[in-house]
């Protein structure tokens, strides 16, 4: 039986020290989260998703998920948000704990011109190449009038994800190694509205839905059978990120959930999704897994003087990492300015060099700098913790809860972690608090959409692992001063609270986010939002 010993229920007693905190730093899951990727927002990570896959009959199948550009707005044009063919999306799972991947997928897309040369059209007898990606609508019966087409492969890499071996996904019907990306929803007169999008989505993909079967000839004989997309969804992740950067003008206390405060609720990003039997992903190990996804560009690019649409420059030398994800929210909150850019170039192996961001994190005392000076928000002395090194944090984001999601062999190092041994949570049942309110198939057990990381995160860096979890971990019946991880040093749980003055305020930022949001079924994230409405 899996020990509980995961990340707690916060309890909602309101400290009177935090009735006026109103600057915690908190942003998108990883949305322009570095200095320099903000310089190339098409292999800008946004969010990453991992969980058992809980759509009805998908049993045993884990469900990977990334997001690239952020802040898409719909109608964005005319030339909208394709990928960048000279980048390589990837995402790495490490089955045995070492930190170092055993199994990558990895995406490359390729841009062009209709007949290779564009659509042209007879303007008084001379043939004139249109500006435009359109000549007339597009269905799922004909895409004729599509100036611009945009495809895919995806390849398997067990091992080292540059010199392991290499397969590649085929489709199941056909056995074709290329798939096609839909189109962004450019808006509904292109389409003929939402459900005419869906249908021409549904047009490009074997499935007849909005996903490839494929095959993973690198899976184990019975676990070949995955399905991917690759396209336009609309944003999920539910944040108050324009008020939060103004100095987090509302009170992270007293604000309730509301629609309204979801500034990203008008946004699309573009998804890489792809779900495989855990059986090809969990190896020799305990059927935990970690993952992350990265995206890499190669070392030179070089302008093209004489620029045309698919070679506007040329790039060479060897892939170097640009973008880097797994759990939500390190790079924005935990990795200090200085670094955030070596930490998007960076391997989970390699996070020993950022190891006192995690032991000595300066969140909280850039809050308590903030709100407990020389104004005296609290009386009786700091707002942030006092547990150092942060034990909890370690455990949070480096190490996995034992008996959870903690993998076999333990080295600490950043990225999601996920149980493959849990079941899913049905959509109808999942708690947007994940593992603290009892949803063992929730977050921090790997990440689903519907997961509110946001809170999570916030209460967490203020100290709820040093206080008494609403869960009975000892099993005697009730949820009392014994249900206390003792992760932060102190000879009782009382000693522990005391390290962490806030710990056990349920702080949060007003957006909601939960599973109702999304569908229930791969891919999960929704249709992308319409550029122009009829």
């Amino acid at each position: 039986m899996l020990e509980r010993r995961f990340i707690p229920v916060i309890t909602a007693a309101l400290a009177p020290a935090l009735c006026l905190l109103a600057a915690t730093p908190a942003t998108a899951s990883s949305h322009r989260e570095a200095p320099y990727v903000t310089q190339q927002p098409k292999v800008d990570a946004t969010d990453f998703y991992a969980f058992n896959s809980y759509e009805s009959g998908r049993d045993g199948y884990v469900t990977l998920i990334a997001n690239y550009v952020p802040l898409q707005d719909a109608y964005g044009g005319p030339n909208y948000f394709t990928m960048d063919q000279n980048a390589l999306y990837e995402i790495h799972i490490d089955n045995d704990g070492d930190a170092v991947e055993d199994v990558t997928f990895q995406w490359r897309f390729d841009n062009s011109l209709a007949g290779d040369d564009g659509v042209a059209l007879d303007i008084g007898g001379t043939m004139v190449k249109i500006p435009l990606k359109l000549a007339g609508g597009i269905s799922g019966e004909s895409q004729a009038a599509a100036n611009t087409s945009e495809s895919y492969s995806l390849s398997m890499v067990a091992g080292a994800r540059r010199s392991g071996t290499r397969t590649m996904a085929t489709d199941s019907t056909d056995g074709a190694t290329t798939f096609a990306k839909p189109l962004d929803f450019y808006g509904d007169k292109t389409f003929g509205g939402a459900d005419g999008y869906s249908n021409y989505v549904n047009a490009l993909h074997n499935s007849q839905g909005p996903y490839h079967n494929v095959t993973l000839s690198g899976c184990p004989a019975d676990a070949q059978s995955a399905r991917v997309f690759a396209g336009q969804r609309k944003e999920s992740f539910s944040v108050n990120l324009g008020r939060i950067f103004d100095l987090v003008n509302f009170n992270p206390i007293t604000i309730e959930d509301d629609d309204s405060n979801n500034l990203l609720a008008d946004k699309n990003i573009t998804t890489l999704a792809i779900e495989i039997h855990k059986d090809c992903l969990v190896g020799d190990g305990n059927g935990s897994i970690g993952a992350w996804t990265t995206a890499s560009s190669k070392q030179i690019r070089i302008l093209n003087p004489t620029a045309s649409y698919e070679r506007p420059e040329v790039s060479g030398g060897a892939w170097t990492q640009v973008s880097r994800l797994g759990a939500p929210l390190v790079n924005e909150v935990v990795i200090g300015l200085t670094d955030k850019n070596k930490f998007n170039a960076s391997s989970p192996a390699m996070d020993g060099q950022f190891a006192a961001y995690v032991t000595n994190p300066t969140l909280p005392a850039i809050i308590n700098i903030l709100f407990n000076g020389d104004g005296g928000l609290n009386p009786e002395g700091s707002i942030a913790p006092t547990n150092f090194p942060r034990n909890d944090l370690i455990t949070a984001f480096l190490t996995g809860f034992p008996g959870v999601n903690q993998l076999s062999t333990v080295t600490a190092s950043e990225m999601l972690r996920l149980n493959t041994g849990i079941a899913a949570t049905p959509a109808g049942e999942q708690s947007n608090l994940g593992v603290v309110a009892g949803d063992l198939a929730g977050f921090p057990n790997g990440r689903r959409p519907g997961d509110d990381v946001t809170d999570l995160a916030l209460r967490v860096v203020m100290g709820a692992l040093c206080h008494n979890i609403a869960v009975d971990l000892n099993a005697d019946g009730a949820t009392d001063e014994t249900d206390n991880l003792g992760l932060c040093g102190g000879e009782t749980p009382e000693e522990n609270e005391a390290m962490a003055p806030v710990g056990a305020v349920a702080l949060k930022d007003g957006a909601p986010q939960n599973a109702a949001q999304f569908d229930s079924a791969f891919p999960y994230l929704k249709a992308p939002l319409s550029g122009s409405d009829l």
